[in-house]
């Protein structure tokens, strides 16, 4: 009986052991869909074999992405160029990267980006693009969420719409493509996030979006930054020393016709603004379509420098051909004895001076209106360029393909 009951115990440890063998080798069996991939990093990194996007079933993946824009700098309105650096948090759901608590006891793990599949971003705007970290390390979740930060600078195309500069606000778009995955694959779920602490300088960002664009056959979403041009530097450089020539040609119109001094002044004050437009135009942008109103103002300012030089050249030249014109000489007599000769001299004298007074007197007549007139001209063109500054509207023209997706047709 006793030999009968040792081999019952027997039978039932070899029974229990079993039972707990087959219940590891199924855990294992389960769970090996879940661990196999990390079990097998060292062969990834062995071989050349690229990591291939997650497959999520009929749907496109969705990767959730923050762009945090820290800084927005060096804004060339010359080279239509903006300066930006912002990070990039990529998240996604990858159920081949979970893993069970019993076998892996961390609940989260970092990886090299070269391990895993990562979208492959291209900027379309950008001149070129400075990624802090060529390859950045992932952090994966036990539930298989994979978070991924990329960190770059960048410096890409601008349309700056500087039909009002120094006044101008402009939208400026970074468009991030990821060309090695179709629509049909991949999905971006875009947000902004304005984390920009430095507001000293000459462009302010005023708003910031995230977005998709649509009808496009690339997976792609979009960046704009809303600048506003501050006004302050140009105002003070360009706006207030043109003003204050103009306002310098009118005090010059009040000094007398006669005076050498005048003409002297009204052409050192052309001359100086002429150096001061020349090195204008080299200061301030250019535009095949809506050229800043601010060009064809300083362009008038010429203008009517000019017409106020011309005009002082003018009179001073006609006053100066009246003073220097021959006098008519009398006739000579011979002296006779007992005439009077206390009223001896020229016998035309009274009535060419008279003419002369005349002639003064008309140059300075239409000298005076003249002046008047200029001052009126002058008002009447700051009004008119006043009512065009805020009325008028010019858009530029849309780029050839803007309306066109990637991949697709050009339009004919």
């Amino acid at each position: 009986m006793l030999i009968v009951c040792r081999k019952c115990v027997h039978d039932l440890q070899a029974v229990t052991f079993l039972m707990a063998i087959l219940r590891l080798l199924l855990e294992l069996f389960l769970l090996g869909s879940a661990w196999k991939p990390l079990s097998c990093l060292d062969l990834l990194m062995t071989t050349d074999i690229c990591p291939q996007i997650p497959d999520n079933g009929s749907a496109p993946l969705i990767v959730n992405v923050h762009v945090f824009v820290s800084n927005v700098f060096d804004v060339d309105i010359l080279q239509y160029t903006v300066s930006s650096s912002m990070l990039l948090k990529m998240s996604w759901f990858d159920p081949k990267l979970s893993w069970h608590e019993n076998t892996y006891p961390r609940n989260f793990i970092t990886l090299s980006s070269d391990l895993l599949w990562t979208p492959d971003l291209t900027i379309q705007e950008a001149l070129w693009v400075d990624w802090r970290e060529q390859s950045p390390r992932a952090r994966i979740s036990r539930e298989g969420f994979v978070e991924l930060y990329a960190a770059l600078t960048t410096r890409t195309n601008c349309d700056f719409e500087l039909l009002r500069f120094p006044s101008d606000k402009s939208d400026c778009s970074i468009s991030f493509y990821a060309f090695s995955n179709t629509a049909e694959e991949l999905r971006f779920h875009p947000h902004a996030v304005n984390e920009i602490v430095s507001v000293k300088r000459e462009y302010t960002v005023r708003g910031l979006k995230a977005q998709v664009p649509h009808q496009q056959l690339v997976p792609c979403f979009q960046v704009t930054l809303s600048l506003e041009n501050t006004a302050v530097k140009t105002t003070m450089a360009l706006v207030v020393p043109g003003v204050a020539v103009l306002l310098a040609d009118v005090c010059g119109s009040l000094l007398p016709l006669k005076a050498t001094e005048r003409i002297s002044y009204k052409v050192t004050l052309l001359l100086s603004y002429l150096v001061f437009h020349s090195s204008l135009v080299q200061a301030l942008p250019s535009s095949s379509s809506c050229s800043p109103l601010l060009i064809s103002y300083f362009t008038l300012l010429l203008i009517l420098l000019s017409l106020s030089t011309m005009e002082t050249v003018l009179m001073y030249g006609l006053l100066a051909r009246g003073n220097f014109s021959p006098k008519i000489s009398p006739n000579p007599a011979p002296r006779q004895e007992g005439l009077d000769t206390t009223n001896a001299g020229p016998r035309y004298e009274e009535p060419q001076r008279t003419t002369e007074e005349q002639r003064k007197t008309w140059v300075e007549a239409m000298d005076h209106i003249f002046l008047l007139t200029y001052v009126a001209i002058i008002g009447c063109s700051q009004i008119i360029f006043v009512i065009v500054w805020v009325w008028w509207e010019c858009k530029s023209d849309p780029p050839p393909a803007k309306n066109i997706p990637h991949g697709g047709k050009p339009k004919i």
